[in-house]
């Protein structure tokens, strides 16, 4: 028997990047890794501490409902006030089983089988495999430096002419490239959204992770799509979903948490979408997730953030002497997403670029054609997430490698 076509889909060049890092490290190779977005130092002290004391209390980690636990919700819903200023309802909030849950349960509930949903590229590739496993036509807007790597009203409209669209899906800050949507643009693309019928849905798990010219700005931590329009709940961006999760800023990779804040036309899509598909999220990472929120874990996730923000300087600070083409601006996440210019060489792409300078130097980055099939293959992205001493060793010995090619 086949397997389906929806399934077809390509698997995630980093995954794969991270088996061939363990294999060479298991080996006794030295690998310094850029590779995967994935803080270091993992939880707060704080989420860590409850863990202990739920499990040393044989708390009961049955079954939840399938939206999540009620404090959870109510905690993720006060973050909503304390960082954009909104009142929003814990019903309306949706615990799921990392981001990657959210958008599925997302894609589910707003989108049927052959439904035109638009996205940047480049941008995550998750987006594009989903969508296209579930039956989705994904159109890809074209989006380089000229727009910050980001869509435009103008661009939507362009697409659009070739059929209608059902959906569009916005990062900011942008994985691979870290550029911010502003306020007036959010605004802008949101209110088209609203007035073609489009359901917006807004990736803003980097959200906390930015480097703002000025940190007393009140956007400096990101805008949110609910804050579009009337804070009552009546303007166009509560029509979005708005998708975030427990794992950048708070550096909970592996306790497979995010959230979605659902409109009110798709809640009980979501949430019987929700008991079918995953029954409900982790138990143990619900009840210790909920001391992410507490004045101890903030203060830690926004050091991690300085560290990110040094990081990223030191490595602005360096390329000119990695003598790379067009680099993203980013704003925000913690990546760089360069071209690489002449510096490609011989490599006939950056997939051939990052395979040698994995085995000749142990360092781990990845090709940009996995955020994007057209131009990525001269674009690589280095994870900052790995910390400043990796990032500079990481640094020489790309110099070295580029050295001798």
């Amino acid at each position: 028997m086949d397997v389906s076509q929806r399934s077809a889909v390509p698997a995630f060049e980093v995954m794969r990047i991270l088996d061939r890092v363990a294999e060479l490290r298991a080996q006794g190779r030295d690998v310094v890794s850029l590779c995967a977005g994935e803080p270091s130092g993992g939880a707060p002290a704080a989420v860590h501490a409850r863990a202990e004391r739920i499990h040393a209390e044989r708390a009961d980690l049955g079954y939840t409902p399938a939206l999540g636990v009620r404090q959870l919700r109510e905690a993720v819903a006060a973050h909503y006030g304390r960082w954009y200023g909104l009142d929003v309802d814990p019903s309306r909030v949706a615990i799921t089983t990392g981001s990657s849950g959210a958008f599925l349960l997302a894609f589910l509930a707003a989108f049927d089988v052959g439904d035109r949903v638009a996205l940047a590229r480049p941008g995550y590739p998750a987006y594009r495999n989903i969508l296209r496993a579930l039956g989705c036509e994904v159109v890809e807007i074209d989006c380089g430096p000229a727009e910050r790597f980001q869509p435009t009203p103008e661009a939507l409209e362009a697409a659009a002419r070739s059929g209608p669209l059902a959906g569009l899906v916005l990062a900011s800050p942008a994985n691979p490239t870290g550029t911010m949507v502003r306020r007036p643009d959010l605004e802008r693309l949101s209110t088209w959204c609203h007035e073609h019928g489009v359901r917006l849905v807004s990736d803003e798990i980097y959200h906390g992770i930015t480097y703002p010219e000025d940190p007393a700005d009140p956007d400096a931590r990101g805008v949110c799509a609910w804050e579009v329009g009337d804070a009552a709940g009546d303007g166009p961006g509560r029509s979005a979903v708005v998708v975030s999760s427990f794992s950048k800023y708070w550096g909970m990779t592996g306790w497979r948490l995010g959230w979605a804040l659902v409109p009110d036309d798709l809640v009980d899509a979501v949430d019987a979408l929700a008991g079918n598909v995953a029954l409900c999220p982790p138990t143990p990472a619900q009840l210790a997730a909920v001391a992410a929120f507490t004045e101890e874990s903030y203060t830690e996730a926004d050091a991690r953030v300085a560290e990110f923000a040094a990081t990223r300087s030191l490595l602005l600070d360096r390329l000119d002497r990695l003598g790379w083409g067009n680099v993203a601006p980013a704003d925000g996440a913690f990546y760089l997403y360069a071209d690489l210019g002449d510096r490609l060489g011989a490599a006939s792409d950056s997939s051939a670029w990052c395979a040698d300078l994995l085995e000749e130097e142990g360092v781990a980055v990845v090709p940009g054609a996995d955020f994007d099939g057209v131009n990525g293959g001269r674009y690589v992205r280095l994870s900052l997430a790995a910390g400043r001493a990796a990032v500079a060793e990481a640094v020489e010995r790309i110099v070295a490698f580029q050295a001798r090619r």
